[in-house]
């Protein structure tokens, strides 16, 4: 039985004139090579298998309206919940949350990710009816203030989604990758044809933590993900609705989250859009000293700008006026290069 291969792209500084990664800004004329057992070797792209250049080179079509994939799109981050690890309690009563999506909206946001449960290492299980009081309120106001913004429901419960899609949201982010309740999620798409995203997770938020034993972090979370992504088309589900998330603080330490920003780009090869979450995280807050979430803001921002640089479609977000701004300077810099 041949050996699996992995071809991750080697992005190009501004300037490059390789390929494009799926039809997006970054370029690339190199891929590694990566064997299970140690191998890894640099090959130029032009002889990689076909199969492997059409899915880095085929653009990723838009996901929701006025979605393009010219830059990255800012998915912006707002918890009803009591308990998340950076912002919890701030957002509790409706009201207070649906002024923080109008703040969000002006500040830049191309996304709105509204959750009622938190999925913090060691956070405890929400029941369904709860959660779903903490959310449906706010999407069903702020669809209404904000009728041309996406909204998204964070939620790995399929009758929370349900609800949420039928009261304006768009997007369906699970952190479990369906995992919790395959058949009802799978039925939620269905019903609803909203693009999802699936994230890579060793366990329940309750035990993830205790869960970081891994072959190969990167290689063993693509395989992963590219299970769940092979389940879901198998269902009839178009892979071009599908978002892949590898799950940044899930069920993983320190180094195994630098594993897999430092290979991010490899994660295209499962033919969907790329989605980063790394805002505030606590890995963040370990290598700069900073106990407290709200102050990561630097270190926040430097890894939103290298998945950005790898070709990551949505960056996941607290800081979003902060982000967006840091991704023009960026951009600025890109188109002067070229």
């Amino acid at each position: 039985m041949a050996t699996k291969a992995y071809f991750r792209p080697v992005i190009e500084g501004p300037g490059g004139a390789g390929l494009r990664l799926c039809g997006g800004w970054a370029r690339f004329s190199t891929l590694e090579r990566i064997e299970r057992g140690g191998l890894r070797r640099f090959e130029r792209a032009e002889d990689a298998p076909a199969s492997v250049l059409d899915t880095l080179t085929t653009p990723r079509p838009p996901l929701w309206p006025g979605h393009s994939a010219e830059r990255p799109a800012l998915m912006a981050i707002l918890n009803t919940t009591p308990d998340s690890f950076s912002d919890g309690g701030q957002f509790v009563s409706p009201e207070d949350a649906v002024a923080r999506g109008l703040a969000l909206d002006k500040d830049g946001a191309d996304l709105i990710d509204i959750g009622g449960e938190s999925t913090r290492p060691g956070a405890a299980f929400v029941e369904a009816e709860e959660e779903s009081a903490r959310v449906l309120p706010v999407i069903r106001d702020l669809r209404a203030k904000l009728p041309q913004m996406p909204l998204s429901i964070d939620t790995r419960k399929p009758h929370v989604a349900q609800r949420a899609l039928a009261e304006g949201a768009s997007f369906y982010n699970d952190v479990s990758a369906l995992t919790y309740d395959r058949d009802a999620g799978v039925e939620v798409l269905r019903a609803h044809d909203a693009p999802i995203c699936l994230m890579h997770s060793s366990a329940t938020p309750d035990v993830m933590q205790q869960h970081t034993s891994y072959e190969d972090v990167v290689l063993d979370v693509y395989d992963w993900l590219e299970a769940q992504v092979a389940a879901l088309v198998n269902t009839g589900l178009d892979r071009a609705r599908i978002v892949v998330d590898p799950g940044i603080g899930f069920g993983k330490t320190l180094d195994q989250n630098l594993a897999l920003v430092h290979n991010l780009s490899l994660f295209h090869g499962l033919g969907c859009a790329l989605l980063l979450g790394a805002s505030r995280k606590r890995f963040i807050g370990t290598l700069t000293g900073t106990a407290v979430a709200e102050d990561r803001l630097a270190g926040s921002l430097a890894v939103a700008l290298e998945g950005a640089r790898q070709g990551a479609q949505i960056l996941r977000v607290h800081d979003v006026k902060e982000t967006a701004q840091a991704l023009s300077l960026w951009a600025a810099v890109e188109r002067q290069a070229q």
